[in-house]
């Protein structure tokens, strides 16, 4: 009221008011109508603080602003019916049903609530509940991860640092997922009086907190079946509707704004029923839990292989195309991760030991860390000046360019230098070798090959993407691909 003119109708049922206030001051108070509820109206914000009203940024950075955040309080209080209209055009709108998974599609569309995943975890401290996007939903910015404590609202980097760390391999780092989880516990263990805003909170118990979300995720993930479908684009599975690019600039905004905020809204004024859309779920991840008991990845068969690439596989349900050089990264890499785990290494010795020299303040570096690549299976030790020579190296390391791995390892050291952690040099490597000793594009191999591979890669944890997230096989249903030859409908022809 201090900064903009206000016009306050509200009623409890008996007697109806009206005030208006300007620039914080009370200009007049009328009785109105007996409509009951609270109407207020705010016009020319910061009108009269100049100082406030040279902050303000462009119409379209600030209604990107304001649509992302009552899309948050929206799924903060699906019980609540929000409607958010800017010059006559509906924006957003929720019918307050306490249906998250509803209010999920009224902000993102249907297309993504398909692709919504329900999670639930507690211990003596926390209860967790919400939706976390299939791997294959992603988004380039942290800003559709969405926390909310107690109901509310909050920012915390470390619990969306965990979030998108238990996705990993599943997608690309650079890449984000959509969730929206409601964490509820007791008020007591967490401080609101660390940021003006409140919007950062701290938690009493961190540490549990992360864990708990960490083996919630994960166990998800191991669970599901996640090969996308080739029809369906995922970079654009969100439909911006007509009226919000009418309304919105998305390149000004993206000019405009230091964080590009993605305005992704799927409103449609049909109803649908979501709930015979959760059952319809609930039975399919029956099904497929019961099916992955034996075995997550699908048994194919190969039939050919196209531009020496992609290997084309078929079964009952439809085709299937695996990227050849994503299937063997994934082999490679969950190899190299077993095989660096295990306590004892054999080793092959070197018929002509390697000498690699280095500056001084690499040398230092690399000699802290022998022990890491001593108990990995190599023999390393310091060989006069600055360099050292390397005896040997683990048997589970192909002995094609050995050499050129060894620097590479050594690189990786001296890459990770002083922030040195084994788990992170342990997650780097078994991504840089199985990239380099996995089957490239163009690379030629047989269809007894292919079938080994495929063998392969349904033992493997996460047969569904390469170390980097990419897809490693994509699918076409069977009614897919009678509908692109318009087969379908026409059953009586053959």
């Amino acid at each position: 009221a201090s900064v903009s003119k206000v016009t306050l109708k509200t009623c409890d049922g008996l007697t109806g008011t009206t005030v208006t206030i300007n620039g914080g001051k009370i200009l007049d108070i009328f009785e109105s109508d007996l409509r009951r509820g609270t109407e207020i109206t705010i016009c020319d914000l910061f009108y009269n603080t100049p100082a406030r009203l040279k902050h303000m940024k462009s119409l379209y950075t600030e209604l990107a602003s304001v649509i992302d955040y009552v899309n948050k309080i929206a799924l903060s209080h699906p019980e609540i019916k929000f409607t958010l209209e800017n010059n006559d055009n509906i924006i957003l709108k929720t019918d307050g049903s306490n249906n998250l998974l509803k209010t999920i599609r009224d902000i993102y569309g249907m297309q993504i609530v398909k692709k919504m995943i329900e999670v639930k975890a507690n211990d003596n401290d926390y209860e967790i509940n919400g939706y976390i996007s299939d791997p294959s939903v992603h988004r380039s910015s942290r800003n559709h991860m969405i926390t909310l404590v107690n109901g509310r609202v909050v920012k915390n980097a470390e619990i969306n640092r965990v979030i998108n760390d238990s996705y990993h391999s599943y997608k690309p780092d650079n890449r984000y997922p959509i969730v929206v989880l409601n964490i509820i516990l007791d008020p007591s263990q967490v401080d609101v009086n660390i940021h003006p805003t409140k919007m950062d909170i701290k938690f009493s118990k961190l540490e549990e907190l992360k864990e708990l979300i960490s083996n919630m995720i994960k166990k998800v993930l191991s669970e599901g079946i996640f090969i996308p479908d080739a029809l369906e684009n995922n970079e654009s599975v969100i439909e911006k509707p007509k009226y919000v690019e009418q309304i919105i600039d998305f390149e000004k905004v993206k000019e405009d704004s230091e964080e590009y905020v993605i305005i992704d809204n799927g409103y449609n004024a049909n109803l649908f029923d979501l709930n015979d859309l959760k059952k319809e779920n609930v039975v399919e991840k029956k099904e497929i839990i019961e099916k992955e008991e034996i075995v997550r990845y699908p048994s194919l068969e190969v039939v050919g292989i196209i531009h020496k690439t992609y290997i084309v596989c078929q079964n009952e349900t439809g085709a299937f195309l695996v990227d050849q050089h994503a299937a063997k990264e994934r082999c490679n890499y969950e190899l190299f991760l077993s095989e660096m785990g295990k306590p004892v290494q054999h080793k092959i010795s070197l018929l002509f030991p390697y000498t690699l020299e280095y500056s001084a303040e690499e040398f230092i570096i690399l000699k802290n860390h022998f022990d890491v690549l001593n108990n990995i299976g190599f023999e390393i030790e310091e060989f006069g000046i600055n360099s050292v020579i390397v005896k040997a190296h683990p048997n589970w390391l192909s002995a094609e360019a050995i050499e050129d791995d060894i620097r590479k390892i050594l690189d990786l050291i001296l890459e990770v230098g002083k922030n040195f952690s084994i788990e992170k040099f342990n997650e780097k490597f078994a991504t840089m070798m199985a990239c380099r000793h996995a089957i490239k594009a163009g690379d030629y191999i047989s269809l007894e090959e292919a079938s080994k591979l495929l063998e392969d890669l349904k033992k493997c944890k996460n047969p569904f993407n390469c170390p980097h997230g990419r897809p490693t096989t994509i699918s076409f249903t069977n009614y897919e691909i009678e509908k692109m030859f318009k087969r379908t409908g026409f059953d009586n022809y053959k």
